[in-house]
């Protein structure tokens, strides 16, 4: 079961404490796409402009992503240019150049609109609705959004949580967003939107998963070296979503263990700037990871008796 994908692809210049990189490949569907590609087929909706290289091109055609909803129009590439301290959770935007990104409009062909799984990637609410008017009832719809959108589109974003499965958020957009410190509050006053299943990404403290009356929890996978965390959000959401229509399993279990593999593909990423890491990436480090993960987090239950501290 294949995934449609809206967002965008883009050129991104960053800067960290331990390099820079100009004009390195990026966007929230480019990073979305290539993680999601080690687990399903994916049809990918976006626009870039006639300054596109072909070897970026061949790069995603080499991961299976069909580009026929690939847009290219005459202008510039949308271009983000950001700067990151030793705190990583946080990017200073430094420049914003959208380009033919301004005008994008998305149309989804014929051939993509009865696809089973939907992500709408971080893109203007309004737009996120006129995709959805597009596609024919698909399985699970799960999107992203950003706290431009939050502070310039409040209406638009609640019109489209009541429409999709699953919401994705940082923790800083979902306190933001409904106005309240505690996450467990900001939680359920989001999920009281009409949302099913909410994930708050958490940086490198990882992600929560509210559903009904049930929360998970999953750490960020330990690292010794992390280089750049552009794209982090939008790669765990590749996985997570990938593995979802790879498996079908919409269960909640099925989600968490989505989860974690998103959370593992996540930690590849930060480990070289744009898509360096993903390119070298193979399936039996995602399952050696994915093992370690589960070893990371496993703790033996209680055992009868009596309390063992008396």
């Amino acid at each position: 079961m294949g995934i449609l994908v809206v967002g965008s692809v883009a050129f991104d210049s960053v800067e960290t404490p331990f390099g820079q990189v100009e004009n390195v490949l990026g966007g929230s569907a480019t990073y979305f796409s290539t993680s999601a590609s080690f687990f399903t087929d994916v049809n990918l909706v976006a626009v870039v402009g006639d300054d596109f290289p072909q070897e970026h091109v061949d790069f995603l055609r080499s991961r299976n992503i069909d580009l026929r909803g690939l847009a290219r129009e005459a202008g510039s590439t949308f271009h983000w240019k950001g700067k990151y301290g030793y705190d990583l959770n946080e990017a200073q935007t430094l420049a914003t150049h959208l380009n033919v990104f301004e005008s994008f409009k998305p149309r989804i062909p014929t051939e993509y609109r009865n696809a089973d799984y939907l992500f709408l990637a971080n893109i203007d609410p309004e737009l996120q609705m006129e995709v959805l008017s597009q596609v024919e009832k698909p399985r699970v719809i799960a999107c992203d959004t950003m706290n431009f959108w939050i502070s310039s589109k409040p209406e638009a974003l609640r019109r489209v949580i009541e429409n999709v499965d699953i919401f994705i958020i940082n923790e800083g957009e979902a306190r933001q967003f409904t106005g309240e410190v505690n996450l467990v509050k900001a939680a359920r006053a989001i999920l009281g939107m009409g949302v099913k299943t909410l994930i708050i990404k958490r940086g490198e403290y990882g992600v929560l998963m509210f559903s009904g009356d049930s929360v998970f929890a999953a750490p960020a996978y330990p690292l010794e070296e992390v280089f750049d965390p552009t794209g982090a959000g939008d790669t765990f959401a590749g996985g997570f979503m990938g593995y979802l229509a790879n498996t079908g399993d919409t269960s909640e279990a099925g989600i968490r263990q989505a989860i974690i593999f998103g959370s593992v593909m996540a930690s590849f990423n930060v480990e070289d700037f744009s898509l360096e890491r993903l390119k070298r990436l193979d399936y039996h480090e995602i399952e050696s990871r994915y093992r370690n993960f589960k070893s990371l987090t496993h703790f033996e239950g209680l055992t009868g008796g009596e309390n063992p501290l008396r």
